[in-house]
């Protein structure tokens, strides 16, 4: 039933004619919609106050997050018929784009600064945060390189020398925005599907090692990261400056209690949460719908993580290994984005600056999460249909 919803989008696109409900992932596909719908009324009830304040239409967030909303969902029926072979083809190229956003965002002029960060291009009434494209684009070439390298990687450091070059001018071209979360959770996301590639343990371990030493060298380096840090460990020692997001968060957390405030009755959204329709939405949803909607949006969230593992191991199985680690690197990137996410709000990381998947307001992180997530499913299309052709094979050498 879930997949219905998108067979109209996928229609305009001339829909292929070999698709059918066997090949959708419906329960995958019903998790994807009840997240994005439930983000959409939490988006709308955390947005009321500001939209008021700053546009005089206390649904002027909403309206905008709808129009979003239907890009992603173009963008996601796109993904779900581009075929993986011409995608990996493609990885030179969108390294090439990815270097190129990444580096234009920083050009006096073109990249738009707010609260102190230049991670933003505008393009008419929208602005673009270039990482998140960027991030699923390298997430796309290095599944590509780990696929073409991987009897080479298991035997040889070679091949990692292009991979530490590389990450070494993203993480500097991050930096300079700068954004450190998004650069943390790509490193983490790379070192999962390197690992899953097959990298010697000694090799990963010591880029584990590199990577920590640098994430603290990093944070040693810039007061307000340290402050971040100290300020995260008792944050009622400062509730008024450095700690006011947190202690605010945990205020809104506490008062939703197991069944929460009710719907739209959040206090902490009014002015007291900051971001409170980004970064802290989840502070929302805890304070509104409680540790049941707590509980709930964890588990939509774990689901698809799960289910992306399962499509990963699956296609690699079938010897579709690019398919296998994107599948993977998605999932990764995905739950990790999310983990941030809620941990921040329930106090248990420091303020990173993500926002929640599918959830949180804003066109550059749901347009490239409905990418991630349409390429997921496309290679569990891929791999359910390469499964069928193989079982028609055997029966006819059967019979």
């Amino acid at each position: 039933m879930a997949e219905r919803l998108l067979l109209p989008v996928l229609a305009m696109f001339g829909r292929d004619r070999e698709m059918t409900g066997v090949d959708i992932d419906r329960p995958l596909l019903a998790a994807i919609l009840a997240l994005a719908a439930l983000g959409l009324v939490m988006m709308a009830s955390a947005s009321v106050g500001i939209a008021e304040e700053s546009s005089g239409t206390p649904t002027y967030y909403l309206l905008r997050q709808l129009v979003f909303l239907a890009v992603a969902t173009l963008a996601f029926a796109i993904c779900l018929r581009l075929p993986l072979e011409w995608l990996a083809a493609s990885a030179a190229p969108l390294l090439v784009i990815s270097f190129f956003l990444l580096i234009l965002v920083l050009v006096p002029g073109v990249g738009q600064e707010v609260n102190g960060a230049t991670r933003w291009i505008p393009l008419g009434p929208v602005n673009m945060q270039v990482s998140e494209f960027a991030r699923l684009f390298l997430l796309i070439y290095f599944a590509a390189f780990l696929e073409r390298h991987g009897t080479v990687l298991r035997e040889s450091v070679r091949p990692m020398l292009p991979v530490a070059l590389i990450m070494a001018v993203v993480g500097a071209l991050l930096l300079a925005q700068p954004d450190f979360g998004a650069l943390g959770v790509f490193s983490a996301t790379l070192g999962g599907i390197l690992f899953i590639a097959g990298v010697p343990m000694l090799i990963f371990l010591a880029l584990v090692g590199i990577t920590g030493l640098a994430g603290t060298l990093l944070v040693l380096a810039e007061p307000y990261r340290l402050e971040r840090i100290t300020s995260f460990t008792d944050p009622w020692a400062d509730p008024f400056a450095s700690g006011f997001q947190l202690t605010q968060s945990l205020i809104a957390v506490g008062r939703g209690e197991w069944l929460g405030v009710g719907l739209g009755d959040s206090v902490q959204k009014l002015f007291y949460l900051p971001e409170a329709h980004t970064d802290f939405l989840f502070a929302v949803l805890a304070e509104e719908l409680g540790v049941i909607g707590m509980a709930v949006t964890i588990g939509l969230y774990a689901f698809i993580v799960w289910r992306a593992c399962r499509i990963g191991a699956a296609s690699l199985r079938g010897g579709r290994h690019f398919g296998g680690l994107l599948a993977y690197g998605v999932g990764i990137a995905f739950g990790l984005q999310a983990f941030v996410n809620m941990g921040v709000n329930l106090g248990l990381l420091p303020t990173k600056g993500l926002t929640l998947p599918l959830m949180s307001y804003g066109g550059s992180s749901l347009v490239a999460s409905a990418l991630g997530l349409g390429l997921l499913m496309r290679a569990d299309l891929e791999c359910r249909r390469a499964g069928r052709a193989a079982s028609r094979r055997a029966r006819r050498r059967s019979s």
